[in-house]
């Protein structure tokens, strides 16, 4: 959709109530739909790659900065002329599904108890549930909650393939 075909711009929308735009013709909801897609899409991009320049612009120096103050990760606060930019480094850490599997085991097996030292959440794949005969599913019944996900629609034009 070229940008002169467009008969409700974002501007609009962003007026509009919730009912205005429910109201809106079947064509208008797909063509908001796609342009806010487009838009969406194109916004990721330009974030992503304007991230990455201020990254190439500054993170060396603010990476020294956070590591010149004895840490890793963390915030450190850099300028550039009347700029103050706060530079956030956080620490991501993952574990090793199997091997933590293989701890909780030994610290059961000592007779401790494994929720001394770790989280644990237990759930059951919907497929597998399922898939269960109707006595096993009853045996665990009241310990499943099914909810509602947020919907999701999506439009498509009676032309379209």
């Amino acid at each position: 959709v070229a940008m002169s075909d467009l008969t409700i711009f974002p501007a609009d929308i962003a007026e509009m109530s919730v009912s205005q735009l429910a109201a809106l013709s079947p064509m208008q909801k797909h063509e908001i739909c796609m342009n806010l897609d487009a838009a969406i899409d194109w916004l990721k991009k330009a974030r992503t790659k304007f991230d990455a320049a201020l990254d190439q612009c500054y993170g060396e120096r603010a990476r020294v900065a956070l590591r010149e103050s004895g840490r890793d990760f963390g915030t450190a606060h850099i300028s550039d002329g009347p700029l103050r930019i706060k530079f956030e480094l956080p620490k991501k850490v993952s574990w090793e599904q199997k091997k933590l599997k293989a701890i909780a085991e030994r610290i059961v097996a000592s007779g401790e108890a494994v929720e001394s030292y770790l989280d644990v959440k237990l759930t059951v794949p919907e497929s597998r549930y399922t898939n269960w005969p109707p006595a096993l599913q009853q045996q665990f019944a009241d310990a499943r909650t099914v909810e509602a996900g947020k919907a999701v629609f999506e439009l498509s034009s009676g032309q379209e393939a």
